[in-house]
C-alpha cells in the first residue's frame, strides 16, 4: 500500500510520454497497478461518457428512456467492470436526488423513482435510464455517471414534459402567495411551479404577463412581449424580466404554473340553466365528471384545441373561458383562456367546464 501511495504521489513529469486526463491513468493489469519492471505501469486509457444535446420531451404518464453510453479512447479488447449512477439535479435549492445506482447485475432505485425505473443495457456499453409513467415532478436535468476505479466520467440529459405555463393569483388577489404557498397553488390546479426553462419557452411562444411570479428555483420573474410602462418601461427590450431570488417565507408574489399535456377531457357542459359553484360542481357529478381544474382547463386549450366562449365555473371558484379562435364578442384578439375572477359563488351563475379521466 505504502508503494501504491508513492507511486500516486508522483510528479507527472518523471512519467514520459503519457497524454494527461484529468489527472489519472489506467492501468493495463487485470490487478491494478503494474510495478513489476515499468511495463503497463499506465495505459493512457481515457473514458468518454455521451449523453444526447438535445432536450428530451415526453407527457405525463408516458415511459421514457435517457440515452446513455460510455466507451474507452483507445478502445479495451475485453470488458471491465464499472459502476454507474443516475441522478436528478436540483432545481430550487433541495437536494439531488438519487435515482438509480448499479454495479453488474445489481441495481437500486431510491425515492419516488423506486419500481419506476431501471438501467436499460440493450447495446454494449449502454447504460440508459428507463422511467416508467412519468409525473409531473420527473422533468428536469439528469446525470450519468460512469465511475471506473479512480476514473468517474459524466453527462447530462434534460427531459421536459410536453404541457403549458400560465400565471395563477388565488382569489384573495394578487401577490398573496410565498413560495411554499405557490406551490400548493399550482398543485390544487393539476400543475406544478414552472421552471425558468418553461417560463422562457413560453415567452416564445407569446405569453406576456405584468405581475411577476414565483418559478421552481424560488426566482420570481415575468415575460413581457411588448415594452409598456406599467411592465418596467418602455425603454426596456421585450425579455423574462427578473427580481432574483427572493425568500421563499417572506416574499409575496403570483406563481407561473406548468400544467402538462391533458389525459382525459375537459367540455362545457351544456345544461338548461346557468349555475351557481355548488350547483356546478353537482352537475358535473352527474355527468359522471368532476368540475374541471385551471391547469385542465389551460391543457385543453393548448393542446386539444378547446374553443369555447362561454364562461363557466373552475374547481378553484373562478370562471374562465378558452379561446383558440377569436372571433368579435369573445374577448381580446390573442388566443387564450380569459378569466372573469373570482364571482361571489352563492350569487353570480355562469356554466361550468367538466373534466372526466380517461
Amino acid at each position: 500500500m505504502g508503494l501504491l501511495l508513492l507511486v500516486l504521489l508522483l510528479p507527472v513529469p518523471c512519467v514520459s510520454g503519457l497524454p494527461f486526463y484529468n489527472g489519472f491513468y489506467y492501468s493495463s493489469s487485470p490487478h491494478g497497478w503494474n510495478l513489476g519492471h515499468g511495463e503497463g505501469l499506465f495505459s493512457g486509457m481515457k473514458l468518454v461518457v455521451e449523453t444526447p444535446e438535445d432536450t428530451l420531451f415526453s407527457h405525463r404518464g408516458a415511459n421514457v428512456t435517457l440515452p446513455c453510453w460510455y466507451r474507452y479512447e483507445p478502445a479495451l479488447v475485453s470488458p471491465r467492470p464499472v459502476r454507474i449512477k443516475w441522478w436528478k439535479l436540483s432545481e430550487n435549492g433541495a437536494p439531488e436526488q438519487d435515482v438509480l445506482v448499479a454495479i453488474g447485475l445489481r441495481h437500486r432505485s431510491f425515492g419516488d423513482y423506486r419500481g419506476r425505473v431501471r438501467l436499460q443495457q440493450a447495446g454494449e456499453r449502454e447504460v440508459s435510464l428507463e422511467i416508467r409513467d412519468l409525473r409531473l415532478e420527473d422533468h428536469g436535468r439528469y446525470r450519468c455517471e460512469v465511475i471506473d476505479g479512480l476514473e468517474d466520467e459524466s453527462g447530462l440529459v434534460e427531459l421536459e414534459l410536453r404541457g403549458v405555463v400560465f400565471p395563477y393569483q388565488p382569489p384573495q388577489g394578487r401577490y398573496q402567495l410565498n413560495f411554499h404557498e405557490a406551490q400548493q397553488a399550482c398543485e390544487d390546479q393539476d400543475a406544478v411551479v414552472a421552471s425558468f426553462e418553461q417560463l422562457f419557452r413560453a415567452w416564445e411562444e407569446g405569453l406576456s404577463w405584468c405581475n411577476a411570479g414565483w418559478l421552481q428555483d424560488t426566482t420570481v420573474q415575468y415575460p413581457i412581449t411588448l415594452a409598456r410602462r406599467p411592465c418596467g418601461g418602455l425603454g426596456l427590450a421585450p425579455g423574462v424580466r427578473s427580481y432574483g431570488l427572493r425568500h421563499r417565507r417572506l416574499h409575496r408574489y403570483d406563481v407561473f404554473c406548468f400544467a402538462p399535456a391533458l389525459k382525459g377531457q375537459v367540455y362545457y357542459l351544456e345544461h338548461p340553466e346557468k349555475l351557481t359553484l355548488s350547483e356546478a360542481k353537482e352537475a358535473c357529478q352527474e355527468d359522471g365528471a368532476q368540475i374541471a381544474k385551471v391547469g385542465q382547463l389551460f391543457a385543453a386549450w393548448k393542446f386539444r384545441g378547446l374553443d369555447r366562449c362561454d364562461a363557466g365555473w373552475l374547481a378553484d371558484g373562478s370562471v374562465r373561458y378558452p379561446v383558440v379562435h377569436p372571433r368579435a364578442n369573445c374577448g381580446p384578439l390573442e388566443p387564450g383562456v380569459r378569466s372573469f375572477g373570482f364571482p361571489d359563488p352563492q350569487s353570480h351563475k355562469y356554466g361550468v367546464y367538466c373534466y372526466r379521466p380517461r
